[in-house]
C-alpha cells in the first residue's frame, strides 16, 4: 500500500537503449528479417526506486552519465521507461535542459502561453500570472522578440520564470540554474525557500554540492545508472566524494544480464597512505594552467586531502583539510619557499600561506632530493567553487626567484549547508536574551 503523502514514486525503473554496430542491423530487426539479437543493451537506468514525499526537497547527485537527467525526463514524461513504474501525484512544472518546451521561432510572450497551456492552464489563468512571470524574468522588451535571438542567460531567465510562477505542486529542475548569473541564481534559490515554506515538492539535479547540502531534505545518489543509496545530504555527499576518486562502494546486485558497463569491481577502501596512483590523478586539472619558472626545482605531484585523509576536490566547511605537494630539486637550492594561494573564480586571491610565513626553514636542499609540504588548516570559506595555485620560490643573491609555479592548477568545491556574508564564515555563536 503506497502512502498518500508520496508526491513522486519511482519503482524499479529501468531505461535500456539498443546499441547497433551498424544501421543495417537496426533495419533488419525493424522488419523482422532476423531472429538474432543484433544489438548490445545499454542501461542508462537499472532498477532504480525511490520516493519523494509531499513538501520534500530532494536532490539527485552522481557523476556524468549516472542517469540523473534520464530519471527526470522519465518522471516528467519526456522519455518512457523500459521497465518499472512512475507514480506522480500533483501538477508538475519542469525546467530540464535549456530550450525544452520552447519554440525558437515564437516570441518570449508566445512561449509563456505555449508552456502554460502544455501544463494545463487556460489563457485566462496565464493572463493572471503574466505580470509576475515577466517581472521575475526581467529581460525587458526582449519578451517581444523571438527566443532564437536570446542569449543563454535570457533564455534561462524566461524558462525559469515560467516554471516557478505558474504555481506548480511539484517543481523539477535539471542543472538549468548554472547558466544564469549569480544574482539571478540567488533570486531562484530565494524562490526555492518560498516554495519549501509553502509545502511544495522540489526535485532537482545539481553538481553544486553546496546547494544540495543547503536546500535538500534528502539526496539520492546514482552511479552508472544504479541507485547507490539515499539519505541525508551530508552522508550522500561524503559517499559521492569517494566515488569521484574511484573509491566506489559495491553497487546493488540487481544488475541485468548484458549490461557490461554496469559491472563493478569489489568494494575498495583506499586511504591516502595506501593509494599508489599519482596524487593529481584524483582531480580534474586545469588544461590551461599558467605554468612557469626556471625549473631548478619542480613540483612533481600535488592534491588536496579531506578530513578523512582522502584525496578529494570537495571539502566540507568547518572541517580540516590539507594541501599537499611534492617538489623535486634539479639543482642545489638554498632556503626554498613553498606556497599556496586560493582564489575565487573571478581570479581574486582569497587566502594563502607559505613556509616563510609559517616559519618553516628548509635550509640547503641538494640536487636530486625531494621535499613534501603539507599545509593543514580549517576550512572556513563559504560554500562555492575555488581555484588552487601552488609554487616553489626563493631568493638567490638577494633577488626573488620563481623555480616553479602552477597558477590555478585545479578547482575544488567547498560544501556548506549554511553560508554567511562575504568570503569567510566567522562561525559566530549567537545568544539572545
Amino acid at each position: 500500500m503506497r502512502s498518500d503523502d508520496v508526491a513522486i514514486g519511482v519503482y524499479n525503473v529501468s531505461k535500456m537503449y539498443k546499441l547497433y554496430d551498424n544501421p543495417k542491423d537496426r533495419f533488419k530487426e525493424s522488419l523482422g528479417l532476423t531472429r538474432k539479437k543484433c544489438y548490445k543493451e545499454k542501461y542508462a537506468l537499472n532498477n532504480v526506486s525511490f520516493e519523494v514525499k509531499k513538501g520534500e526537497t530532494v536532490g539527485i547527485i552522481g557523476t556524468n552519465g549516472s542517469g540523473k537527467s534520464t530519471i527526470l525526463k522519465i518522471i516528467t514524461g519526456v522519455l518512457n521507461q523500459t521497465d518499472g513504474e512512475v507514480d506522480i501525484r500533483g501538477r508538475i512544472s519542469a525546467l530540464l535542459e535549456l530550450g525544452a518546451g520552447f519554440n525558437m521561432e515564437y516570441t518570449g510572450i508566445e512561449n509563456v502561453y505555449l508552456n502554460g497551456s502544455m501544463i494545463g492552464y487556460t489563457k485566462e489563468e496565464i493572463d493572471a500570472k503574466l505580470e509576475d512571470i515577466l517581472k521575475f524574468a526581467d529581460i525587458g522588451d526582449y519578451v517581444y522578440q523571438p527566443v532564437k535571438t536570446y542569449s543563454s542567460g535570457m533564455f534561462v531567465r524566461l524558462a525559469f520564470a515560467v516554471a516557478i510562477n505558474i504555481d506548480p505542486e511539484i517543481l523539477i529542475v535539471d542543472e538549468a540554474l548554472s547558466v544564469g548569473d549569480v544574482f539571478f541564481q540567488a533570486k531562484c534559490y530565494h524562490k526555492f525557500e518560498e516554495f519549501k515554506k509553502l509545502g511544495k515538492t522540489i526535485l532537482f539535479v545539481s553538481h553544486d554540492l553546496s546547494s544540495i547540502a543547503q536546500y535538500c531534505d534528502k539526496v539520492v545518489l546514482l552511479n552508472r545508472g544504479v541507485k547507490v543509496d539515499e539519505g541525508t545530504p551530508r552522508d550522500m555527499i561524503n559517499l559521492y566524494k569517494k566515488i569521484l576518486v574511484g573509491q566506489t562502494p559495491a553497487l546493488p546486485s540487481e544488475l541485468k544480464d548484458g549490461d557490461s558497463d554496469a559491472a563493478t569491481a569489489p568494494e575498495q577502501v583506499q586511504t591516502e597512505a595506501g593509494d599508489n596512483a599519482s596524487w593529481s590523478s584524483h582531480f580534474e586539472l586545469n588544461p590551461d594552467v599558467n605554468e612557469y619558472g626556471n625549473k631548478k626545482a619542480e613540483i612533481v605531484d600535488f592534491g588536496i586531502l579531506d578530513e578523512n585523509g582522502m584525496w578529494s576536490g570537495n571539502i566540507e566547511k568547518g572541517t580540516n583539510f590539507t594541501i599537499k605537494y611534492k617538489v623535486h630539486f634539479n639543482e642545489n637550492v638554498s632556503d626554498p619557499i613553498l606556497t599556496y594561494t586560493i582564489k575565487d573564480l573571478k581570479g581574486n586571491s582569497i587566502t594563502g600561506s607559505n613556509t616563510m610565513y609559517e616559519k618553516v626553514n628548509f635550509g640547503n636542499v641538494m640536487a636530486g632530493e625531494e621535499r613534501t609540504v603539507a599545509f593543514t588548516q580549517l576550512m572556513n570559506l563559504q560554500g562555492g567553487e575555488y581555484l588552487l595555485s601552488i609554487s616553489c620560490t626563493g631568493y638567490s643573491g638577494g633577488d626573488f626567484v620563481v623555480y616553479h609555479r602552477l597558477y590555478d592548477v585545479l578547482n575544488f568545491t567547498v560544501v556548506s549547508d549554511k553560508n554567511t556574508v562575504g568570503y569567510y564564515d566567522m562561525f559566530s555563536k549567537v545568544t539572545v536574551s
